[in-house]
């Protein structure tokens, strides 16, 4: 089975599924409309090497189509931002 990317907003988190078994997690916060994204988990396991970053775009694109800005608190979020400049819109803008 290929792991599934939800959001569960009850829990403030996305998660990684293969199947029921949970095999990781990002967490944040709602404020208006940023996501912050305060703290990213996967298993330990090379059967599922690339899953934070599965788990981090799959969480992404989600918020992209909610219209919704970003705030990687996270610093697996905010590198994996870095590496990828096509996200980096999402960022929201720091005030000053």
């Amino acid at each position: 089975m290929e792991p599934t990317v939800t959001d569960a907003p009850d829990a403030s988190r996305y998660e990684i599924r293969d199947g029921d078994r949970l095999l990781g997690v990002a967490a944040y916060e709602r404020r208006g409309n940023q996501v912050v994204f305060t703290h990213t988990e996967v298993e330990d396991s090379s059967e599922y090497s690339g899953l934070g970053s599965r788990l981090v775009r799959s969480a992404l694109d989600d918020v992209r189509g909610a219209g919704h800005t970003v705030v990687p608190e996270c610093s697996f979020v905010r590198g994996w931002i870095e590496r990828h400049p096509e996200y980096q819109d999402l960022v929201a803008a720091r005030e000053p």
